[in-house]
């Protein structure tokens, strides 16, 4: 492919709206550029990475027994209803009306289209288990889409579901998609790691994220370092203190303090010259079945999708200041558990102290020695905070190190929340009617094309691995004026893509530190260079993007250098 022919607008300085790596250099490498907030146009370099992201993902779910089909992208507001999301899913799902004056969306994920279509298809046991997939565009009305590629509104994945006649069927496919997203991953050649996460709005009883690993992911995931437990911070358990709550010895009755203007956790320690772990944080959350008390250690964060869990609500909502005033008597800053008249959850680490500081339920006073067993009724005790570094490993009791990553890919244990709720059902050998059993299976594809450059990049741009790279070779004539340099390179190009190589040919009338530093921004795994001198002694130029290292090769022997480079960094 020449240079000269496609569509790579490069930039030279990065954009101002860009924060993310990624998204720096893809605007800058002219392979997309925005249409609108959060929605972006594929140019010719950025869609050839799409595309190989997508021949991998299409090859092994295909491998796997994964049959691909392709659904609508508007569905219609009564399945949504039907499965009870309409009024759950949230702001996210894009809601409009069509000429009829019918409910629609544009789909962020297919759950019930994919349920809906096996419902009136699959009668018998005798047609399960069943697997599909498709790769489509999605659409999901992020509040605040950043990051590029990694939160857009709109975005393309591959989104697959699997139906069964047994619960073991259906864990047996989950197994078999785990081992197929392994594989996807790994030879999309990234470093990642499969961790225990939330459902979240797509429900279900258990599911894995796959996290590729970089220093710029916006997800943070909890790994132990002695064993190959790992989860993401919104899921990753707490060990439980070793002592009983209320375990510990009650002290004198709580006292009231006079601590005027002090409210946040650091301003009471020091006034009161105690520790952060020694005061109890009492934040009041507004949800769909009332407001409730959270109780948390001071030195610790409320982790709200394990409160969300614990709850059963999808809406938690932290009170405003004229709400927390009217639930407790006090300003933000002195709410506590003591006669408040509401529930009260308290994280596992606060049923545990002995002599507590909390509001006081009064603007400028707090109390000193509360005992929790002793002084206050808590409703449910249970993990209600972030896990950190300094906990330990809830199956081995490891050291646990916490990695940033951007995740790329999610599995999901369904059950029968689908199938129950749009009556999707078969009959069995014994004639008798069944629940189908459900897995649901995400790739996020353009979002892989994001994490792999926030993985792989430096100074001068991107490190594609060879496996994703838009081209393989980039291949630049030093001087295309000099004739007998113009005729071997288009005879080598020639060669190149008659031995299956993919290769940019670089015939722009630029200086060739123009192309060097083009080539190393769009990130080709390798650079051939040639020029008058080292072609007069039969010899050719290969540098390595990732590592660096450059070589002369004879020209002869060319060929079969650069199909070695490249069987080496495919395997």
């Amino acid at each position: 492919m020449l240079f000269s022919r496609m569509l790579i607008p490069t930039l030279k300085e990065d954009p101002a709206e860009a924060e993310a790596v990624s998204h720096k250099l893809l605007l800058r490498a002219g392979m997309i550029r925005k249409l609108a907030s959060g929605i972006y146009n594929y140019l010719p370099l950025g869609l050839r990475v799409l595309r190989k992201v997508e021949r991998l993902v299409r090859e092994e779910m295909n491998r796997a027994g994964a049959q691909e089909v392709l659904l609508p992208a508007v569905q219609p507001g009564e399945l949504w209803q039907e499965s009870g999301r309409w009024q759950i899913y949230g702001k996210e799902l894009l809601r409009f009306k069509d000429r009829h004056g019918r409910d629609c969306c544009f789909g962020p994920t297919h759950e019930e289209v994919i349920t809906d279509l096996v419902r009136r298809e699959v009668h018998s046991y005798r047609q399960l288990p069943l697997n599909l997939y498709q790769i489509q565009m999605k659409f999901r009305d992020e509040m605040r889409p950043r990051f590029g590629l990694i939160r857009g509104r709109e975005f393309l994945m591959k989104d697959g579901y699997s139906f069964h006649a047994s619960e073991a069927d259906a864990e047996t496919c989950y197994q078999d998609m785990y081992d197929a997203y392994n594989r996807i991953f790994q030879r999309c050649g990234l470093r990642f790691k499969v961790v225990e996460a939330d459902s979240g709005p797509i429900g279900g009883s258990f599911s894995h994220e796959f996290m590729v690993l970089a220093e710029t992911g916006e997800d943070v995931l909890a790994s132990c370092l002695a064993c190959d437990y790992a989860a993401n911070l919104e899921k990753a358990e707490v060990v439980l203190a070793a002592a009983n709550p209320g375990a510990a010895p009650a002290t004198a009755a709580p006292e009231e303090v006079h601590t005027p203007e002090v409210r946040t956790v650091e301003e009471v320690a020091a006034f009161l010259n105690v520790s952060t772990a020694d005061i109890v944080k009492t934040l009041i959350y507004e949800t769909e079945n009332g407001p409730v008390a959270l109780l948390i250690r001071g030195d610790h964060e409320v982790n709200e999708v394990k409160v969300k869990n614990l709850l059963r609500v999808t809406d938690l909502t932290l009170a405003g200041a004229g709400r927390v005033r009217e639930l407790t008597g006090a300003e933000v800053g002195f709410a506590g558990p003591v006669d408040l008249n509401l529930p009260i959850y308290a994280d596992q680490a606060v049923a545990a102290m002995a002599a507590a500081v909390t509001g006081a339920n009064k603007t400028d006073h707090h109390l000193v020695r509360v005992h929790p067993a002793r002084d206050f009724q808590v409703t449910q005790t249970a993990d209600l905070r972030t896990v950190t570094a300094q906990d330990r490993c809830p199956r081995c009791g490891g050291e646990l190190t916490l990695l940033r990553g951007i995740e790329v890919g999610h599995i999901f244990k369904l059950g029968t929340k689908y199938s129950q709720a749009l009556k999707a059902v078969f009959l069995d050998e014994a004639g008798q009617e069944q629940l189908i059993f459900m897995g649901c299976y995400g790739i996020g594809v353009s979002r892989i094309v994001a994490a792999a450059i926030e993985q792989g990049n430096d100074d001068q741009g991107m490190i594609f691995p060879m496996a994703l790279a838009p081209f393989q070779v980039g291949l630049i004539p030093i001087s295309l004026n000099d004739a007998a340099t113009r005729e071997k390179a288009l005879e080598l190009h020639a060669a190149m893509e008659a031995a299956g190589l993919e290769v940019l040919f670089d015939d722009r009338d630029e200086r060739p530190g123009v192309k060097f530093k083009d080539c190393d921004l769009l990130g080709l795994p390798v650079r051939v260079v040639l020029g008058p001198k080292t072609l007069a002694k039969g010899m050719a130029e290969v540098r390595q993007r990732r590592s660096g290292e450059t070589v002369m090769v004879p020209l002869e022997g060319l060929l079969s250098h650069l199909q070695e480079i490249i069987r080496q960094e495919m395997d």
